[in-house]
Parts: C-alpha cells; structure tokens; sequence
C-alpha cells in the first residue's frame, strides 16, 4: 500500500460552507489513491461519501475535536494506510493532533488558516494556543496577505508560513453561466440588477446595501437588488426594506443550492457586498471568494474594506473598493458601474481573465502539492 494523505477535518461535505468547499475542492484535485480523511459526521455523510473515490472515516460526531478519542482514531488511520504526511483541513483547533501523529510516522504535517484565525491571536489564550498548535506543524497556510500580516507576529517563527488561498472553478464560473432563468424567476426582467451572494451575517454588509439603495434608486430608478443567501441577519433585513418602502426593488431569494450560484452571479450587472470588519477586528472578512467567482462570471464587483476582501479586487480594473460603513459611499461605488455600462463590461472581462491567470483551482491545486512534499 502506498503512502498516503491524512486529511483531518471538521469542515467537510455534505456540510456546506466555505472551509467545506475548500477542502473538497483541494482533494479533488489529488490522486485518490494518495488521500483518506477523517470527518465529523453530518446528515447525508454515507451517500456523500460513497460516491468519493478515497476512503472516508466519520467519526460519530457533528463536531471533530482534537480529544484523546479522536487522536486514537486519526492515529490508527494513520498506522494502517501508511500515512506519510498529514492536512488539517482547519489548523485551530485540530493541529492539536500533530505531536500524536508524528510519533505514529506522520513526518511533514500541514495546517491551514482561513481568516477566524486572526481573531484567535488577538486574544491572549487563543494566542497562546495557535503558537502551541503551530509548533507542531511544519507549515501554517495562510489565504490572504491581510491573515498573513495577523498571523506571522503572532506565531513567532514557530512553523514555516505559506500561502494557499482558495481558487475558482472557472470551467462553472464562467460568463456563459445563464442568468436569464434567476431574472424570470424573480420577474427582474431587463431591469439593472445588483447581486449580493452572501450569508446574511451582519459582516457581509446586506444592510448596507439596503440603505444605500434608495440612492441607486434615485439614479437608477428602474434598478433591482437581489441578496442571495440565508441567515440570521433576514428577518432584520425585511423589516429596513418594508420600512424604506423597497418591496418592489429589493428581492431575498433564501438560500441557494451551489450548483445554481453560477446562474444568480450571472444574472446581475454588477456585483456588491460591502464587508466590514467587527467586534473590534475579531469578525473579519479574510478573502472574500464571491468577489472572484463573481468576476470569473465577468461581472464588475464593488467590495468591502473588511480584511483581505481588497486583495481579491483589482480596484479600478475589475471593480471598486469602497468604505462599507458609509451607505452614500456603497451607492456610489454601485452607481458609478450602472452608470457606464461599457466601462462594467470592460471590468467585467479583465476580472475574468485575473481569475483566470491568478486564482483558478489548476494553479491552486499545483502550490498544495507542492506543499504536501516534505
């Protein structure tokens, strides 16, 4: 039996999320003979898995913690496949595992970091625990240069730091994706449409957006906005419509399947979600991958200042950064880009075409790899 991948990980499909996405992304992409995870257990997990072609092991667990039990688990995995190296699919909190493996062989073990991470070593415990959890490993991913610059004082030299942020699948994020089907279904028509794909979380800025809107409006009468996704932040969301009277021109959709994500980027002109960093720098946007899946569908994308969002914007070439705490600034930023449609369009293609040089899963695919050799 060859040697093998250990990939350990609480965020795993059939669960969705973006750490999800980006774990599965990264291991298709791997020779399947080379990999076996170690997962929490979620609803659909057994159909799910059997249709992958590595083995997966779920614990009986919704959530994967680094307890003497799941160390055993990982271990054994570890010992009967022949595991070489090891991927922590999250390095907080399950790193933790590392010190166990490498006595079981595990010689060169990967962590990576995502963006809550740079909340954690602003608070002294959880400092204190990702320098232990970076001692154990011999290299910390980071996905943007904004975590980067959080994370490297804070971890002291304790581990190589390198960078593997997330990528495109720019065979599905294309600007051949059809939105006409979105536009019906929201009976949108030929209107203007801006597009938020987002959770309803009050980082995302879907707030903003609402209050900027009656100053698209008074630009753009004709304008719809269309925010896509689920959250806690909804119910608060319908309330500042209905009392800024938008009922006719701002569209919740609820949540979406990812398979028609494609579709609802490219229904929309342009693309909008205004990030903004809270709780004193603890909730933070770290990349921000709407931003690029939205370009790869060649749409002009008006960003946040949160985090590392700036990083996935060529401000001025394929969109706008703008201050998300200012409503005037947002529609601005939104206005300018309904305004000349030529100019969206023409940022719309030199997205696709960064995307497409910088940021698709090939490329990405290429640095785990190379990140994977001892």
């Amino acid at each position: 039996m060859s040697a093998r991948t250990l990939v350990v990980t609480n965020d795993f499909p059939p669960r969705q999320g973006g750490i999800q996405t980006f774990v599965a992304a990264l291991l298709e992409r791997r020779p399947p003979d080379s990999l076996v995870v170690l997962a929490s257990d979620h609803p659909g997990s057994a159909e799910h898995d059997a249709a992958l072609p590595y083995p997966v092991v779920r614990r009986p667990t919704g959530m994967l913690l680094p307890t003497p039990a799941t160390a055993r688990a990982a271990v054994d995995l570890a010992r009967w496949y022949g595991c070489d190296t090891a991927f922590f699919g999250a390095a907080a909190p399950l790193g933790l595992l590392a010190p166990a493996l490498r006595e079981a062989g595990v010689r060169h073990q990967v962590g990576a970091t995502h963006g809550h991470e740079t909340g954690w070593v602003a608070v002294p415990g959880a400092r204190s625990l990702m320098r232990r959890i970076a001692g154990g490993l011999d290299v910390v991913t980071y996905i943007s240069e904004y975590t980067r610059e959080r994370l490297a004082p804070a971890l002291g030299g304790r581990t190589r730091l390198a960078r593997l942020s997330p990528g495109v699948d720019v065979d599905l994020f294309t600007p051949g994706a059809d939105g006409a089907a979105v536009r019906a279904r929201h009976g949108i028509g030929d209107a203007p449409l801006v597009v938020c794909v987002s959770r309803l979380v009050a980082r995302k800025g879907q707030d903003v957006l609402v209050a900027a809107w009656p100053q698209v409006l008074a630009r753009h009468p004709a304008a719809r906005l269309l925010l896509v996704g689920g959250g806690p932040l909804e119910s608060a969301l319908r309330t500042a419509i209905a009392a800024r009277g938008l009922e006719e021109s701002v569209v919740l959709t609820g949540p979406v399947p990812p398979a028609e994500l494609p579709a609802h980027y490219a229904a929309g002109d342009v693309f909008a979600m205004p990030c903004r960093t809270r709780r004193m720098g603890l909730d933070v946007e770290g990349l921000g991958m709407v931003f690029l899946e939205a370009a790869a569908c060649g749409r002009p994308v008006v960003a946040g200042t949160s985090g590392g969002a700036p990083e996935a914007v060529l401000d001025g070439r394929t969109g706008r950064v703008v201050d998300p705490r200012s409503p005037a600034a947002v529609a601005d930023g939104i206005s300018a880009l309904l305004d000349d449609p030529d100019k969206a369009g023409a940022m719309g293609r030199a997205g696709r075409a960064w995307v497409e040089e910088q940021w698709s899963w090939t490329t990405i695919a290429a640095t785990f790899a190379d990140l994977l050799r001892p």
